[in-house]
């Protein structure tokens, strides 16, 4: 399993620096950046204390679904409240979150957003869940770099945590096939990305373990089925290619 960091325009040199100091103390090897400073100036170098490989390894990307093209699970960090959500998960929560998911996730994501304003809503509705850390007082809050060193400390157990390779790809396409066949559900049921019903199933479907992303991924793919046989014209049926494949349907 990798546990990937990923920065969001971060504007301040000195922050991507200490950001990749961070990760690598705790044991972590990948940041990512999406439309940084100049994040291998002199005094992103100056913090970045033994961890230049960090900084010059770095990938960087235009926009933060590029960035997550690979990325099985994505966590957003954040520190205000967002109608669009109905739930934060509690940094101290995110180990067990992550660990249950077994082999149904290969790369997890964790985003960071600008110093001055956090995650954008649209890339906040990339992620499948959104995380923070309590805090005595909402402000000041972590600067980028502490928030960073924080959430490395918490996952540290994580970092280089192997998975078993023969069941890796078949479980990690359940997962994703889990996210199309529920999409698809709720677009033939028109809830709408707007409908409170949609975000709140996406969370709850972001916080199954292994064992329940197996089971869902084959009733939902009986489900549709059914409703396929019954009658094409009552909806607008598109079943993705890579979820007509039987992946898990002798599971259960």
């Amino acid at each position: 399993m990798s546990v990937i960091f990923i920065l969001v325009n971060p504007a301040v040199p000195a922050n991507v620096g200490a950001a990749a100091r961070a990760i690598n103390t705790m044991g972590f090897k990948e940041l990512r950046l999406v439309n940084p400073c100049d994040h291998l100036s002199k005094e992103a170098k100056m913090l970045a204390h033994a961890s230049h490989d960090i900084l010059e390894n770095a990938k960087v990307f235009n926009s933060l679904k590029d960035a997550l093209q690979d990325i099985d699970f994505v966590i957003g960090t954040t520190a205000r409240r967002r109608t669009v959500r109905n739930r934060f998960v509690l940094l101290n929560q995110l180990p067990e979150i992550i660990r249950s998911k077994g082999d149904t996730i290969h790369q997890t994501a964790i985003v960071f957003g600008s110093e001055e304003s956090g995650l954008s809503n649209e890339d906040a509705a990339l992620c499948h869940i959104l995380s923070t850390v309590p805090m005595a007082i909402k402000y000041p809050s972590l600067n980028l770099s502490q928030a960073v060193m924080v959430y490395a400390y918490e996952l540290s157990e994580l970092a280089g945590k192997k998975t078993r390779k023969k069941s890796k790809k078949a479980n990690t396409e359940n997962w994703k096939a889990l996210q199309s066949k529920s999409e698809l559900l709720l677009h033939n049921l028109q809830i709408t990305p707007e409908n409170p019903i949609h975000s709140k199933l996406i969370e709850r479907l972001a916080l199954l373990g292994e064992d329940d992303i197996s089971l869902l991924h084959v009733i939902s793919g009986k489900v549709l089925g059914k409703l396929s046989y019954l009658g094409r014209g009552m909806m607008d049926w598109t079943w993705p290619g890579d979820l007509d494949n039987g992946i898990g349907t002798d599971l259960y």
